[in-house]
Parts: C-alpha cells; sequence; structure tokens
C-alpha cells in the first residue's frame, strides 16, 4: 500500500525570539495541497514570494541554515524542517513575519505538541520518494567531516559527533521508522560550549539565546566570578557547573542528546532534497555546511538524471 501525502489538521502559530537575531518574529505553519512541498512565505516582505525549500535556496550555514530567494531571506529552518519530516508531512506553508525562525526550546518539541493536538490530515496524492541509484560521499578535509548517502529501501539516519570533549565524549544517535520521531529526536535541544558563549555573545551571533533554549556544556574549570557573569548576561539566579560537566540551566533528556540534536539538525537539513530521501545517511562529525552541501550533490544528481 502506497504512503498518502499529508498536511496538517490545521494552522498553528508561535510566537518568540530568533536566536541569532533575537527579533521577534511570530510564525503560523499552514496546511497546504498536495504537491506543494514545504514553502515559507516572509509576510513582512511579501505574501507572493514563496521561498522552497531545497537546498539550492541555501544562501548561508554559519551555526544554523539560512535560505534565500530573490533577495528575501528565512534563517534557521533547520528545526521545524526536521519537525515536519518526523511527523511525516509532506506540504505546509510556513509564514513569518521577519527574518528568523524563532528558537522556542531549541528542539522541534513545540511543532510536534501542536500536531498532534488536531492530528495529520491524508491527501490524494502518493508520497513521492527521493530514491538514488548510486552511493554518494561528501568530505571536509577542514572540518573532518563526511556524509556517506547509500541506496536503501526505506530512511534512516546515523551521526556521530566528537568535539574533543571529554564532558561529551564520543556521541552517536540513529534514527529510522521504526523510532518513534517526537519521542526519540524531535525534543532534543542545541547545545553550546560554555567557552564560547561569550564570543557568541560579543559579537551579537545568539542575541535571542537564553537558558531556556540551549545545553551548556562547561567543558574547563570555571571561577564563581565567571558563573557570575554568566547569570548576568542570561539576566538569572546564579548559574553552577554540575558533576557531570553541564550547566545547571537545563537537566538532559537523554544521556547523548547532543548527538541527538545533531541527528535532528541532519533530519532537517535533508528535508531540503525536496521530499522524503528514501536511504540511508551516515554523517560522522556533521554541522549544517556539509548537511547541505550533500544535500545539493543529491539535487544535482536527480536533475542529471
Amino acid at each position: 500500500m502506497k504512503q498518502l501525502q499529508q498536511t496538517l489538521g490545521k494552522s498553528y502559530s508561535f510566537e518568540g525570539k530568533g536566536l541569532h537575531t533575537g527579533k521577534t518574529v511570530r510564525m503560523t505553519i499552514n496546511p497546504a495541497p498536495a504537491d506543494t512541498g514545504i514553502l515559507f512565505r516572509r509576510t513582512d516582505v511579501s505574501k507572493d514570494l514563496y521561498i522552497d525549500a531545497l537546498a539550492e535556496y541555501v544562501t548561508s550555514t554559519d551555526r544554523s541554515t539560512t535560505l534565500t530567494k530573490d533577495g528575501v531571506s528565512v534563517m534557521t529552518v533547520e528545526h521545524v524542517l526536521s519537525g515536519l519530516t518526523g511527523m511525516g508531512i509532506d506540504n505546509a506553508i510556513i509564514d513569518v513575519d521577519n527574518v528568523e525562525i524563532p528558537i522556542l526550546d531549541g528542539s522541534a518539541r513545540p511543532y510536534i505538541d501542536s500536531i498532534w493536538e488536531s492530528g495529520i490530515v491524508g491527501q490524494d496524492k502518493p508520497r513521492k520518494y527521493i530514491e538514488i541509484d548510486r552511493e554518494i560521499t561528501v568530505t571536509s578535509e577542514k572540518t573532518g567531516s563526511s556524509i556517506v548517502i547509500t541506496p536503501a529501501d526505506e530512511p534512516s539516519f546515523d551521526v556521530k559527533i566528537d568535539f574533543n570533549s571529554k564532558v561529551l565524549g564520543l556521541q552517536s544517535a540513529h534514527w529510522d521508522p521504526s523510532l518513534v520521531y517526537a519521542d526519540e529526536i524531535g525534543k532534543c535541544r542545541t547545545f553550546v560550549f560554555f567557552h564560547e558563549i561569550e564570543y557568541l555573545f560579543r559579537n551579537n551571533l545568539i542575541k535571542g539565546g537564553d537558558v531556556d533554549n540551549a545545553i551548556v556544556i562547561v567543558e574547563h574549570p570555571v571561577s564563581k566570578e565567571q558563573l557570575e557573569h554568566m547569570s548576568r548576561l542570561f539576566n538569572v539566579p546564579m548559574l553552577e557547573r554540575c558533576e557531570n560537566g553541564y550547566l545547571n540551566n537545563l537537566q538532559l533528556r537523554f544521556p547523548n542528546e547532543c548527538a541527538r540534536h545533531k541527528l535532528l539538525d541532519l533530519i532537517g537539513d535533508f528535508r531540503l532534497v525536496g521530499g522524503f530521501l528514501k536511504a540511508s545517511v551516515k554523517a560522522v562529525r556533521s554541522g549544517h555546511t556539509i548537511n547541505t552541501n550533500a544535500a545539493k550533490e543529491l539535487r544535482k544528481l536527480l536533475a542529471a538524471k
């Protein structure tokens, strides 16, 4: 039996700050007709310009994935794309009234929880799976990262991360359709190293960051003064370093939540191939740049057929 395309049962709205810009944005995810795919629309710019969720529109991968069409951009699209993919949504139109998708809790969980409320609607056309007939390998000598995409009968994603961190260690994560995305991947939050935060704040790279939307890894010993400074930056009560090496702002949902979040990102970035990929994707030390480069290579292969 063929899998039918699916869309949302109704529209869902979210409001929050963009992680990198700090700008408040209202986003609404709307149902869409069969064969629409995923489209973004900047309602503050034009209600007639749609930005397709396709790899050829990627213009930046600096700590998030940005899409641009006709000079109009939408930043940090990976979490919502991952959530829609994990929930099996083929068609949706995403309206935003500013440049960046809201970070919310740093995962895809808010989208998942909302979609469960009114369910998912089947449509009258079969899902168009994206299939390949040969292996594709993309590597980066600069970062030591690699992605291998292999033909398969069903989709699967594997991630291995290595930040040379004693706290994180070597972590891995896996997802395939036998696992419930909402339970295993979708609720895993983004993360940052303590020693990076000062630089990121000073260079206005995480204007919307707070203690509710990121796991903070404290790799090296820190002084009371440093913790006090961090508490002032976030405008929260005194923060502390836990025995496991994480800041006490959040409790981990999984021991390998950081690897699972990287997997969340990978699934979101790979939605930019234009739909549901029926292949095995194995990524080592992946990030948005190599993810989207791999998606672009796959798009080129499909276009050449």
